[in-house]
């Protein structure tokens, strides 16, 4: 493989890499290529501090990258290796994906990867806010998303039991309240609220931006939103806890990369899903969630089910302000 190819194939794998969701839609990634590795860097630059002032969904965002990163990968017959956190004294440098060479050169493996055939869901995945509609989704299809979170440190719970739902809900809304009252939370949140052309946050029309962003700045509606959202989780045809059996960075990748499996098996099973994290993200709230499934750490809160009408994905920025071309022989 010739370095022109190789910068067109890591090119071709980060633009299938950017696809993955994150928290405000703030892609808070780099892509470091050299001559047979890509490398994925944390962008501390549009963390969310006080909604997420451990960066864990900043971490979790890219663990979700990474999982589409792999799966571009072997979706084209590559054998990668995968370190995570590979520089401890770089703690930006989140992961390397390394492709396998023989004799200096760069070659493919044959067959294709284990989660290969979700490579062509990842550009049909969308975080679905909207209701879902009266559909329930079967317990085949509840298997398949556990299985597919399923890992040595990784595990998706479903919320079956009517109580629990009504439990989860609850705290939804409790967590809406306490965002909803702090100023700080509010000014970060209207700060990523931007007209599509910009690429990134949450998308709302240029004309209206103004004073939809003067409007979350200013007013307290956490009581609002709170029932409006916890009437979403008690009406979601499958709500779901993914969480992981530790809670550090490496926890927090490998809980972003089982998201990402668990999205696209469920698109392709027809299904979509949006987030409720409140619970998780309001930390006097998180202890309560965690009594509530009875395992590890709860990491995101899932609603899963089938959307009721398409739906435009949401914007991505261009994949040339994502890449960083790490040395000349990767640029050649």
């Amino acid at each position: 493989m010739t370095p022109g190819t190789w910068n067109e194939q890591a090119a071709s794998w980060v633009e299938k890499a950017v696809l993955a969701p994150s928290s405000h839609n703030t892609q808070p990634w780099v892509f470091g290529i050299d001559a047979a590795a890509i490398d994925l860097l944390a962008d501390r630059t549009r963390a969310l501090p006080v909604n997420d002032p451990e960066d864990r969904e900043l971490a979790i965002s890219c663990g979700a990258a990474l999982m589409n990163l792999r799966i571009a990968a072997g979706n084209q017959g590559f054998h990668v290796q995968v370190d995570r956190l590979p520089e401890p004294e770089d703690p930006d440098r989140l992961a390397r994906l390394t492709i396998h060479r023989e004799n200096g050169e760069l070659v493919e493996a044959g067959d294709l990867g284990e989660d290969a055939p979700l490579a062509e869901f990842m550009e049909a995945r969308r975080t679905y806010r909207k209701r879902f509609a009266e559909r329930k989704v079967d317990a085949a299809t509840v298997d398949r998303l556990v299985e597919a979170a399923d890992g040595e440190a990784t595990w998706l719970k479903p919320l079956l039991a009517e109580e629990d739902r009504r439990q989860a809900a609850r705290l939804v809304a409790e967590g809406d309240a306490a965002q909803w009252a702090d100023r700080s939370w509010r000014r970060e949140l209207a700060a990523w609220m931007h007209p599509r052309r910009r690429g990134d946050g949450l998308t709302i029309p240029a004309l209206a931006a103004p004073v939809a962003r003067l409007v979350v700045r200013t007013f307290d509606m956490g009581g609002g939103v709170g029932a409006k959202d916890q009437e979403l989780a008690e009406g979601s045809p499958l709500l779901a806890v993914l969480g992981s059996k530790g809670d550090d960075t490496l926890d927090w990748i490998r809980a972003g990369e089982a998201l990402q499996r668990v999205l696209l098996t469920a698109c392709s099973c027809g299904l979509q899903a949006s987030y409720l994290n409140q619970p998780i993200q309001v930390a006097s709230l998180r202890p309560r969630l965690q009594k509530l499934v009875g395992k590890g750490f709860p990491q995101l809160l899932l609603r899963f089910g089938h959307p009721s009408e398409a739906i435009p994905a949401a914007p991505r920025r261009p994949v040339e302000k994502v890449i960083e071309w790490q040395d000349r022989g990767a640029r050649d």
